[in-house]
């Protein structure tokens, strides 16, 4: 089974991702900058993404009698209840029944307390598409819809057609960075090595690995005054304008990571966390970026992006198992986050959610499922109208109004412009700049879902 999470096998490497502009580039973010808002406070967004694709058909299902006759006509041998995931019941604030699956049991209780909230059917979309419209192409549709490489790239760039150079939440942060210009700390952080989604257009992005250790190697000899040579030497190095713009650029990128690495180095010190996370690849990741939230006091940054990821959600067999361990692993690491911002005083201020390729197929290929389309996800975090269900909760005869083919492939209610653009909104985006952030928003009937506060 591919495992798409890019987790390093050697010595990774940080990257500070910085890029230089032409004049037009300068007058659209100057735009973006004036019109956004001029919110207070500190407000971060974390992403969550379920690399391969995550069958959320069997992480909510749904309980009223004749949609769950329904799910499990269309599941047949992949439908829950089985063997090794069982049911969790919970409902929407108008009383329709839904369950999660009960990998999710680290987080369930936050449904009830109203910071969980689920949103449905989103998927990548260049405009509202009917059935009709799709199989007679008589709307504008991504590219690539059901490969991996390229909606990785969709899904984290919020553009249907490919990269652009840059992902949403970068661009987001560059919209927001004048609440963020008496910091020098990175404003958007991928914990998973080099992510699209951080990149904007000129705010300062990290990428890393939890635990790596950015300081100099060979800077210890004996004598102690050989070890303040070399250190000195190196400053000097640093400091010097050699007039070529690749050096001065690979010298800014090493005192950078000098710099970010003792503030890193300070974060488990300063304000050391009581929060236990477990040790799993998200766990130690949602680990790092609480740190870095501990730090907002002192770095002064008022608005911050985190990616984080987790693999293995190309479930094409044996998915019973693997899926309910998968969601376990997820909810644990997301429910120890939560806690960690309930112990720093942040919980309002910071909304974490997921994101994924693309669904799977309702109809299931034996005992696994294949690439689909509009998948459910979660928002979690203060903020959140929890405990409800945003969206049309579809569950289509096969080759129906919402299937895309004849497998229950669901043709997205919501399109990931609105998804983002709702959280870029509580953000503090104004609305002539989402309207740069998302260009394919004003395609849609509303750029505000309602889960967010």
């Amino acid at each position: 089974m591919t495992n798409f999470a890019r987790i390093p096998s050697r010595r990774a490497l940080l990257r500070f991702a910085g890029s230089a502009m032409g004049a037009a580039a300068l007058g659209r973010l100057g735009v973006m900058n004036a019109h956004a808002q001029s919110s207070s406070g500190y407000k971060a967004l974390v992403c969550v993404f379920l690399a391969g694709g995550s069958d959320s058909h069997n992480m909510l299902i749904p309980q009223e009698p004749s949609a769950y006759n329904a799910y499990k006509t269309l599941r047949k041998a992949i439908a829950l209840p089985d063997g090794n995931a069982k049911l969790l019941p919970i409902a929407a604030r108008d009383g329709t029944q839904y369950a999660f699956n009960d990998g999710l049991k680290s987080i369930e209780p936050l449904w009830g307390q109203g910071k969980l909230a689920a949103v449905a059917n989103v998927g990548m979309l260049v405009a509202p598409t009917t059935r009709s419209q799709y199989l007679n192409k008589t709307v504008p549709l991504p590219s690539n819809l059901f490969s991996h490489a390229d909606q990785v790239i969709a899904m984290q760039a919020g553009n249907p057609y490919g990269s652009g150079g840059t992902g949403w939440a970068g661009r987001v942060a560059d919209a927001m960075q004048g609440l963020n210009a008496a910091s020098t700390f990175p404003a958007s952080v991928s914990t998973n090595g080099a992510a699209l989604f951080c990149t904007g257009t000129t705010i300062q992005a990290a990428s890393l690995y939890p635990g790596f250790n950015l300081g100099l190697n060979g800077m210890t000899s004996w004598p102690s005054s050989a070890t303040t040579a070399r250190q000195q030497a190196l400053q000097e190095i640093i400091a010097s304008d050699s007039g070529f713009a690749m050096v001065q650029a690979a010298n800014k990128v090493r005192s950078d990571a000098l710099a970010l690495n003792k503030q890193l180095a300070s974060a488990g010190t300063s304000a050391p966390l009581n929060t236990v996370f477990p040790g799993t690849t998200l766990g130690v990741q949602l680990r790092q970026v609480a740190q870095i939230i501990g730090l907002r006091n002192t770095t002064g940054i008022s608005r911050q992006v985190f990616f984080c990821s987790m693999g293995g959600f190309d479930t094409h067999s044996n998915q019973s198992w693997q899926h309910w361990d998968l969601l376990r692993q997820m909810s644990d690491a997301m429910k120890a986050f939560y806690d960690a911002t309930v112990e720093m005083g942040v919980a309002d201020s910071v909304t974490t959610f997921t994101e994924s390729d693309f669904g799977r197929t309702l109809d299931p290929n034996g005992s696994g499922t294949d690439h689909g389309w509009g998948s459910h996800h979660l928002v979690m975090g203060g903020a959140v109208k929890g405990g409800d269900v945003y969206g049309a909760f579809p569950f289509p005869s096969l080759g129906g109004t919402s299937d895309a083919n004849s497998r229950g492939v669901l043709i997205p209610g919501i399109s990931l412009d609105q998804y983002a653009g709702t959280m870029a909104k509580w953000f503090g985006v104004s609305d002539a700049a989402l309207a740069q952030v998302f260009p394919n928003l004003a395609n849609f009937p509303t750029a505000d879902v309602g889960f967010m506060g």
